[in-house]
């Protein structure tokens, strides 16, 4: 997951609040009066990074953000105005539709405290130096491979190449009558001296 946030840049908890409230986090986008009618996140892109293994793990995470996504456009962008006038002509009570206006504008849904996202993102520092190794020691088997493709791809066609020219190419694995001469059909059980290995003991 710490994955997907910093792919898509914010902290855990600001893209938590933005999916509830319909913003994006730091300033990424305009407040619920402007909200967004699709997702921001570009699915598609996404899950070309996600490995075989952890796409189930994905497609719950895409499905838990879309329901909040549904959510947020089920309801209107600002909660519908209160005509406080029509009350006070209404209630005899002197005063209590004011407090009660005062009450309801100064009141906050709160949200509760970031204290994880210090320590998501820590835990991803701590990281880092892995992933370059990682990165750095897949790239060194990259590069072998592409050589010894290289070196297969100059190799002379297989119809085109002589006993003599896999001799030189290959002394260690060819024929060779003279300092190793071996018996018809030159295989390793055929010769003499050959000792069968042992058999594997079985692991019970």
């Amino acid at each position: 997951m710490k994955y997907l946030y910093t792919t898509l840049g914010g902290s855990v908890a600001e893209w938590s609040k933005a999916l509830v409230l319909g913003t994006s986090p730091k300033g990424r986008g305009k407040e619920m009066a402007n909200r967004f009618t699709k997702s921001a996140i570009n699915w598609a892109e996404l899950e070309k990074r996600v490995p075989k293994e952890q796409k189930a793990n994905f497609f719950a995470f895409k499905g838990k953000s879309d329901g909040y996504l549904r959510r947020v456009q089920a309801n209107p962008p600002e909660p519908p105005k209160i005509n406080w006038e029509a009350y006070n002509k209404m209630v005899p009570v002197p005063g209590l539709v004011d407090k009660l206006k005062a009450e309801y504008e100064k009141f906050k849904v709160p949200f509760p405290e970031d204290n994880m996202s210090v320590k998501v993102d820590e835990q991803w520092k701590s990281l880092e130096p892995e992933i370059k190794s990682f990165c750095a020691e897949m790239q060194k088997n990259i590069d072998d491979a592409s050589k010894e493709l290289s070196r297969v791809r100059a190799l002379p066609k297989f119809e085109d190449m002589t006993l003599e020219m896999f001799a030189d190419m290959y002394p260690k694995i060819a024929l060779n009558p003279v300092e190793r001469p071996t018996f018809w059909p030159h295989d390793a059980e055929e010769q003499v001296g050959y000792e069968p290995p042992a058999p594997k003991a079985d692991k019970k």
